[in-house]
């Protein structure tokens, strides 16, 4: 059997963001969707999971681009003086690996995440990451410690099928080669613990390697290669305008990614294929 997750990534980020994530959900196909709790829409966007429990969401947990939920002092400093994180994902990956004084605040701060979504009426299923933080093994070490705390029982397991990828589209090409490698290696050292801890995760992950570039003629084709069990597809719709979104990620196409979880030809090709829609607690959605 083939089913597969449609995620949005980013709900709460902003206003942008919001609309364009409940519009999927209402009038789409999107099954779940990851709420980022140091947004600036974080409470829009917990009001209307709140009102709409079929809606999975998860934690989209944010250590990089992005705002701390805690204030920050002293030395090493996880933040600027803002309480903002570094907007380069590769200073902080090795910021949070080498300087073991940050570990400390990495717990506080991630459990503070899961806690405010707690807090605010909002039921955890799963778990992943702005640009795929979950999966840093420092990072990933401390969730298997708080996730089972919070009842979280699904984890975003991040690696993609780079050949079928690049089957469909040969942009990025070094850079696809090599978040294709980080991340199988970091998928193969994360596998071990989740299965010990009985936390769920998809055979594929797909969103990775064209992040941003979701659209439907990309999506049509990718369907064609979703194989058997469970695939998680993840996408950044949104609405514009929308300062944060056009700031934050200028090069992404959130109108175009939203059109593809709306659109009528995606729908046809799924019930054509027998492709299930569902969410990480296993419950399915029936084409809009």
């Amino acid at each position: 059997m083939k089913e597969i997750i449609l995620n949005a990534d980013d709900f709460g980020l902003s206003a942008g963001a919001n609309r364009g994530i409940i519009k999927a959900w209402q009038e789409g196909m999107l099954t779940s969707t990851s709420l980022m709790v140091g947004g600036d829409a974080f409470e829009e966007a917990a009001a209307f999971a709140r009102a709409n429990p079929a809606l999975q969401v998860g934690l989209h947990l944010t250590l990089v681009q992005g705002s701390a939920v805690l204030p920050q002092q002293g030395l090493p400093a996880l933040t600027d003086a803002g309480g903002e994180f570094t907007d380069d994902p590769v200073l902080a990956g090795m910021r949070y690996f080498f300087l073991k004084g940050l570990r400390k605040k990495l717990r506080l701060e991630i459990d503070a995440q899961l806690a405010r979504c707690r807090d605010a009426g909002v039921e955890l299923s799963h778990v992943d990451g702005h640009l795929n933080i979950h999966m840093h093994p420092v990072v990933f070490d401390i969730l298997c410690e708080l996730m089972p705390g919070y009842g979280i029982k699904s984890f975003r397991l991040t690696r993609e099928n780079l050949p079928a990828n690049l089957a469909l589209d040969r942009t990025r090409l070094v850079g696809k080669c090599a978040d294709a490698f980080i991340f199988a290696r970091l998928a193969d050292r994360c596998r071990p613990r989740l299965e010990r801890l009985g936390i769920r995760y998809a055979r594929e992950v797909k969103g990775l390697l064209s992040s941003g570039h979701m659209t439907e003629a990309y999506l049509l084709r990718a369907l064609d290669g979703v194989g058997e069990g469970l695939t998680e597809i993840y996408f950044h719709p949104g609405c514009h305008p929308c300062a944060t979104l056009a700031r934050r990620m200028p090069d992404y196409q959130h109108e175009a990614e939203l059109a593809a979880l709306t659109s009528p030809r995606v729908r046809e090709k799924l019930a054509a294929g027998g492709i299930r829609l569902r969410n990480y607690r296993g419950e399915e959605k029936t084409y809009v």
